[in-house]
């Protein structure tokens, strides 16, 4: 009951395209294993293998070799759900999962491999006052909190990660690599991974995306002008960054486009000046040009400022009509007013000449007061509406603030990240109906709302699965300053009021009970729940066995291999995730032959965790052939009511496959 081996899984990847170079070797118990023969694997790769010492481009950094460990270790780790703490908890297929993030998405890996279209992830800026994770394999709540960075080992709290480490670049560096190779294995082949970062990691963030994604992976970036600070030494950074790495360039081809902002606006004041000025062209034009000059370059108006004239078919501007090659096209144009040849662009006209008296005749082509000015082409505005995804955003940096403060009735969330600008981002890549999105950062859970703004303006239903560790806001309340401080204290008395622990994680899952509820009077039929789940230990009992004892003699006595503590549905989603399904599944509770009885989506999996499974019972599930079964292994009074319950499924439900956990 453990998280895949991801060391395992490339053994066999590569014992599949190069079987001879598959050998033994022991393991520390002296058992054989699968290894690999590098002295083969080179001669299998010729002169395409980079070894020694020879100089290569490559980032490097102290403690990558544990990082690539961290990465592709197992862990004894299950998701628990929470059902008290969920919304819609038995039909929504959103997910929250609270816990360490590396952790978690381990654990996701076999449910969503190559399942999520959009990873979105808000790291810790490593500003010297941020907590950065510090990866073991902990199995307690202290130190999951010490592996996170927010307690030291003798448990004194701790929120940085300070410019005087010696390792201040590379503890960042540790702590995404892993997280990013593993979160690379979840997305779709056409996926996307987006990072907002700042300026203190942004080139390791570029460079440890492409050492994971690929060196095509990077395809841009959208710099955020959030702020107008200017008290900072030698320059005052007023913006972030946005980063997109995609998976595959060949299936993700970046066809991503958005639409103009300030349409409306510009549509209804040309329609004042066709009102005022009639069929003046040229007053309309000296109109518009006088209002744009009212917008700042921040105002998405003023993008569009070019587009000051308009005619019978609507606003245009006049746009260049020279050809690409040289001379190619050469002919006389009449002018309409003067009846002589209008002066030509230098390197002739875009159009042949047919083509270009066609377009004079539709009157789509723009003419100066006289021939001695160049002729331009008509571009509309309602012909132009969207554009390529633009890499320069002016966002009000309180904006987000404010509407989350609305939320919550106080501000309870430091710089929350804007979820209109992510639900901007989700449609402009392609987001749509049947994607997941995942942040495995969530914070006060920005992009899983967003998620929700997108569906009620696209009519899309696409699903979120967020994760959150629980950081403590009273380790944070020790060393936060001025705002900060009093928000984090608006947070902890907010979350006390309700009877909840003071964590960022309870943040987040409050937010989308908010936003769900007002979000729900505007589009009742949208997925506004959310299934709340926690990182905890096995269901199962461990096992210590001495070195002299085989696995059998260490189980020799051992009643029930399911922990007190754990409920039916702890083991229903431990049974989900070994059988890599998916997490969101509907499921409902039924009562059969006098046993409780867990039904997943239809019959895709019924389960039954009692501690005394009846052959009426077996045999009834058998009936309803359902794809998988599962029960209880200590639910047999004996190893042969077991054996004939496997017999009961063969000679009723062949198809079905049966466990015992």
């Amino acid at each position: 009951m453990t998280s895949p081996d991801l060391t395992d899984a490339n053994i066999d990847k590569l014992a599949e395209l190069f079987p001879n170079v598959m050998t033994e070797a022991l393991d520390a118990d002296g058992n054989p294993k699968k290894a690999i023969d590098f002295d083969l694997l080179r001669q299998e790769l010729s002169d395409h293998v980079v070894d020694g010492p020879q100089e290569r481009y490559q980032l490097d950094w102290p403690g990558k070799r544990a990082a690539w460990f961290a990465a592709n270790a197992p862990i004894a780790k299950t998701l628990r759900p929470v059902r008290h703490e969920s919304v819609d908890f038995e039909t929504t297929k959103n997910l929250f999962i609270e816990g360490d993030n590396l952790e978690a998405l381990k654990l996701l890996q076999e449910s969503y491999l190559g399942k999520i279209k959009l990873i979105y992830i808000d790291p810790p800026y490593n500003t010297g006052n941020d907590f950065v994770y510090a990866d073991s394999f902990a199995t307690t709540k202290d130190e999951e909190l010490r592996r996170s960075g927010q307690v030291s080992e003798d448990g004194v709290p701790l929120v940085a990660n300070t410019s005087a480490n010696g390792r201040f670049h590379s503890d960042w560096l540790s702590m995404m690599f892993p997280r990013l190779k593993l979160a690379r294995n979840l997305l779709t082949d056409d996926g996307v991974l987006v990072v907002s970062i700042d300026e203190n990691e942004h080139a390791n963030l570029v460079n440890i995306g492409t050492e994971v994604f690929g060196i095509d992976a990077y395809v841009g970036e959208i710099v955020v002008k959030n702020s107008s600070r200017s008290d900072q030494r030698y320059i005052s950074m007023q913006h972030e960054y946005v980063v997109f790495f995609v998976k595959n360039k060949s299936v993700n081809t970046g066809e991503w486009s958005e639409k103009k902002g300030g349409l409306d606006r510009i549509y209804a004041a040309f329609k004042g000046f066709r009102k005022t000025f009639g069929e003046d062209w040229d007053a309309i034009h000296e109109a518009a040009k006088d209002w744009y000059k009212g917008f700042a370059p921040s105002d998405p108006v003023y993008a569009s400022k070019h587009y000051t004239r308009m005619d019978e078919r609507g606003v245009y501007f006049a746009d260049n009509i020279s050809g690409p090659n040289d001379g190619q096209y050469v002919y006389d144009v009449l002018h309409p007013a003067t009846g002589l040849p209008c002066k030509a662009p230098a390197r002739g006209w875009v159009f042949p000449k047919e083509s270009l008296e066609q377009r004079i005749v539709e009157k789509r082509i723009h003419f100066g007061p006289d021939h001695t000015t160049v002729p331009n082409l008509k571009t509309y505005l309602a012909s132009t509406e969207h554009q390529s995804l633009t890499s320069i955003r002016y966002v009000d940096g309180r904006a987000a603030s404010k509407r989350l403060a609305g939320l919550f009735g106080e501000k309870v969330f430091t710089n929350p990240k804007d979820e209109l600008l992510l639900k901007d981002i989700y449609k402009a890549i392609g987001v749509s109906s049947g994607d997941i999105v995942l942040d495995m950062f969530a914070g006060s859970g920005s992009a899983l709302h967003a998620v929700w703004e997108l569906n009620l303006a696209t009519g899309a239903e696409v699903h979120f699965i967020g994760i959150q560790v629980a950081e403590d806001l009273n380790a944070s309340l020790k060393t936060a300053k001025g705002a900060a401080k009093q928000i984090t204290t608006n947070a902890i008395r907010y979350l006390t009021t309700l009877g909840k622990p003071p964590t960022v994680s309870e943040i987040g899952k409050q937010r989308l009970r908010l936003a769900g509820h007002r979000l729900r009077d505007k589009a009742p039929m949208l997925d506004l729940g959310f299934r709340s789940l926690k990182v905890d230990t096995t269901n199962m009992v461990d096992v210590l066995r001495t070195p002299d004892e085989t696995d059998q003699q260490a189980l020799t006595g051992l009643e029930d291999s399911v922990k007190p503590d754990r409920t039916a549905e702890d083991l229903l989603f431990q049974v989900l995730l070994d059988w890599g399904l998916d997490l969101s599944m509907p499921l409902g509770t039924e009562t059969i032959e006098d046993h409780d009885v867990l039904v997943v989506e239809d019959d895709a999996l019924i389960a039954c965790f009692d501690t005394d499974v009846s052959p009426e019972l077996v045999r009834a599930i058998a009936k309803r052939e359902p794809l998988r079964a599962v029960f209880r292994d200590s639910g047999f009074a004996a190893d042969d009511a077991r054996i004939n319950a496997e017999q009961v499924f063969r000679e009723i439900s062949s198809a079905t496959d049966v466990k015992a956990i």
